[in-house]
């Protein structure tokens, strides 16, 4: 069983490098040279209305690279770009300032700087992580018999042997197990150097992180006012339009009862009646507000339990699996929670799904919580989205929001929140 699992750990490696390594040498050397004449012709003009469609490509390709480093290789590479103004001009004029920002962004020319790596370095070390294995497989394949193909041609070589003959292809076989033992055993670790490489190239040096940070923590705190103003805003409408004025309406019908207790017992009953509807409505509607604020399950129960109860009023079918051997601080548990009750809503709303899983656990000091659906996808993170919004809020707790959702689905958003669990 453990042969097999490194055999198939093995062809996952190969396979993961030969994407790895052309995507370097066609994607990484046909977006430098696009970039460099796109950027050289910005002195006739036309560079202005080409180098911001390449850099966004360069971009998404660095993206991809970061995506890839962190889920196959665990190797996390930050994404420092510097946020586009929202008020951007349109037509020539606006075309002139995305270009003129996307050039003084330092993480543009980091980006260039990396494509040059990526198609020479990056590209042979993606490309050994997969032949160390494939190379040791041509040997074991020409000792089953196909070196004989060759006998009118050259002899094909493996390793320093010449194979021309049944003894040489034995030979060839034991030099290509030799080869393949050290891809199974070395593979993955050329690898993480390929994306180790790439990170020391696209991730931003010690003084630009921390003052991406501080921009992040200034964006982050502004987020963090708003929103609770428009929290208290939200908690002030609520009781004003709901549970003060059905306590406003029950004073006046006492008021009214009052009067009436001698003159007129049974229309004073009858508004007793409406008192006490008036009073168990009031009383529904502030457990709803209070609920809204911080919800008792999660107060008493904790945050698996909380999101288990969520999970259970939902109309579609929903797997819930949490790990948590502890409980993190009650501003954490509030976030998450109704960062999860924001998702699951937008996927019933939105995505059609007949089906939800939520994962939940705690690892690396880290809360991470992955929610998906089997839906028609197309969720992405944009200006005036609710996720974006989430993304911000999430941010006021060092927090991020990552989302898979192609066309046609599935749909997968991870939040994730670093914490201590008590």
């Amino acid at each position: 069983m453990n042969g097999t699992k490194m055999i198939a750990e093995s062809a996952r490696t190969t396979g993961r490098g030969l994407v790895l390594g052309i995507t370097a040498l066609v994607g990484s050397i046909t977006l430098f040279v696009f970039s460099v004449l796109s950027i050289t012709l910005i002195l006739l003009g036309i560079g202005f209305f080409t180098t911001p469609y390449v850099l966004t490509a360069v971009r998404a390709h660095a993206n991809r690279r970061r995506l890839l480093a962190a889920t196959w290789s665990d190797v996390k590479v930050p994404v420092p770009y510097r946020p586009m103004p929202a008020d951007l001009r349109t037509g020539v004029t606006g075309q002139v300032e995305r270009t003129t920002l996307m050039l003084k962004d330092p993480a543009t020319w980091r980006d260039l700087v990396w494509l040059m790596e990526d198609m020479t370095v990056g590209a042979v070390s993606a490309l050994l992580s997969a032949g160390l294995f494939i190379y040791g497989l041509e040997g074991v394949v020409l000792a089953a018999g196909l070196w004989r193909a060759f006998e009118d041609n050259a002899y094909p070589y493996v390793g320093f042997v010449s194979v021309d003959s049944q003894f040489t292809g034995l030979l060839a076989a034991a030099v290509g197990v030799v080869i393949m033992g050290i891809g199974v055993r070395y593979a993955n670790d050329v690898q993480r150097g390929h994306f180790l490489l790439a990170k020391s190239l696209l991730a931003p040096n010690q003084d630009q992180e921390l003052a991406q940070r501080v921009a992040h923590l200034t964006e982050t705190r502004h987020d963090a006012v708003d929103s609770s103003a428009a929290e208290l805003r939200r908690i002030e409408r609520d009781l004003h339009d709901g549970a003060q004025a059905r306590l406003v309406a029950m004073g006046m019908d006492l008021g009214t009862i009052e009067a009436l207790i001698e003159k007129n017992p049974a229309k004073a009953k009858e508004l007793i009646a409406n008192a006490r509807l008036s009073s168990a409505e009031a009383l529904t509607e502030l457990r709803d507000l209070v609920r809204g604020i911080h919800p008792p399950v999660l107060a008493e129960r904790g945050l698996g339990d909380a999101v288990k109860a969520l999970a259970l009023r939902l109309p579609v079918e929903t797997d819930v699996q949490v790990d948590l051997p502890g409980r993190a601080d009650a501003p954490v548990e509030s976030a998450v929670y109704f960062a999860v009750s924001e998702i699951l809503t937008n996927a019933i709303k939105h995505s059609n799904a007949d089906r939800i899983w939520i994962d939940m656990i705690h690892t690396d000091s880290k809360l991470r919580v992955a929610i998906g659906d089997n839906g028609d996808g197309g969720a992405k993170i944009g200006s005036g989205t609710g996720l974006s919004g989430l993304e911000r809020r999430l941010g006021t707790f060092d927090g991020i929001l990552a989302v898979s959702s192609p066309e046609g689905g599935p749909t997968m958003v991870t939040v994730e929140i670093p914490c201590e669990l008590s």
